[in-house]
């Protein structure tokens, strides 16, 4: 038996391609987005799903231990790490998170409208060559950069063996895309990539690279003279509808001194949230959290029972294109009734169904990928989306 009213009236939002943009309605909520579940088909790599989902490398790997990245074979359980909790830092212009590798935009408020929030995965400095921490600006936007490698860059090249030109021409070979937005640090650049998989890993000479269609998507709206912070907070903490949710990322170690997972940073983040400790039965949840470190946001004992796993529905990612496309299969299946939305989705996201078991969204999720020549997955999402 279906759960769920099936008789609503739908508007549909497009967004711009990869665009990850959440309406702040309450201006201190920090949690935004949500968690789903979707099933692989044979030809899918976890980095095929991430992109899809505007997911950096490490957020699918890490939210996903124990699969194989490249091999995760037909009908394999895949948690989309689609909520995040917004850094603890003033909400204006870009904020940086490198402790997660994800870039938080915040753009001048329209009148009469919320406060929005853009999120795209980063990839950052690597071990060596870490990007620096602070307050900078947006100095300068160039389309079709040239690259001019600093002499430290070329000598390690000639090491291995791989000489630069003196300057690299734009076109598909440049390493800063087709896009580059220079920052008030000296050397530094937010920047396309003609190698995405680097996204969501710490691999590059200190800038920060992100999806050729997410860095032409923000080039497109982000202003000269927009302020940036960059931070580093592996641990986060937030109340939601006055639950908390908890949040744990990877320590960098040329970044954070600590030894071990200690606990105090986490601690201080759920205070600064909430006010007060955790109960003592909370703690052991918090605890193996932060040893597990997946970055994966969840609320305090939360469990896998939390996912709705008796209704099922088909997720197409979040690109415009895809939409699109969606939209021109279920008019052809004759399945428009069965767009449905999501509470505190990204702007514009929506599922189809919901079905009554998942023979039928898998027979749906069939029919649109013959029918579009593209991917969508069969898709669980938790309770509090619906």
């Amino acid at each position: 038996m279906l759960r769920f009213v099936m008789a609503i009236v739908i508007v549909l939002v497009f967004s711009p391609a990869g665009a990850t943009t959440f309406d702040l309605v309450d201006e201190n909520t920090r949690v935004v987005g949500h968690n789903l579940i979707v099933y692989t088909h044979e030809e899918d790599t976890l980095l095929d799903i991430a992109r899809r989902f505007d997911l950096g490398y490490s957020e699918i790997v890490n939210a996903n231990p124990d699969l194989d990245p490249w091999l995760p074979g037909t009908n394999q359980r895949v948690l989309v790490p689609g909520r995040f909790i917004l850094p603890d830092a003033v909400k204006r212009g870009i904020v940086i998170n490198l402790a997660e590798m994800r870039l938080y935009y915040y753009p001048k408020r329209q009148k009469g409208q919320s406060q929005q929030v853009i999120t795209h995965p980063i990839g950052v400095g690597r071990e060596g060559w870490t990007t620096p921490l602070g307050k900078t600006r947006i100095i300068q936007k160039r389309k079709d950069p040239t690259w001019t490698p600093p002499a430290s860059i070329h000598a390690e090249h000639l090491e291995k063996g791989d000489p630069l030109p003196k300057v690299v021409p734009a076109g598909p070979d440049n390493p800063l895309g087709a896009y580059a937005m220079r920052l008030g640090m000296p050397g530094y650049l937010l920047h396309g990539t003609n190698r995405p998989f680097g996204v969501g890993m710490r691999v590059s000479h200190g800038c920060i690279r992100l999806f050729p269609e997410d860095i032409e998507h923000l080039f497109g709206i982000v202003p000269v003279n927009t302020p940036v912070e960059i931070v580093y907070q592996p641990y986060k903490a937030a109340l939601h509808k006055d639950e908390l949710y908890l949040e744990a990322h990877e320590i960098q170690e040329d970044v954070d001194k600590r030894e071990g997972n200690n606990m105090t940073p986490m601690v201080s983040a759920i205070l600064k949230a909430q006010d007060k400790i955790l109960a003592d039965d909370d703690w052991p949840f918090a605890e193996g959290l932060v040893r597990k470190h997946q970055g994966v946001v969840t609320r305090v004992n939360q469990t896998d029972t939390d996912i709705v796993e008796d209704v099922w529905f088909v997720h197409s990612g979040l690109t415009q294109e895809s939409k699109i496309k969606l939209t021109q299969a279920l008019t052809t299946l004759n399945f428009n009734d069965h767009f449905w939305p999501i509470r505190g989705a990204s702007e514009g996201e929506v599922l189809i169904g919901p079905f009554e078991n998942r023979e039928q969204a898998d027979q749906m999720t069939r029919e649109v990928n013959r029918l579009t020549g593209m991917s969508v997955w069969t898709a669980l999402v938790t309770n509090d989306v619906l």
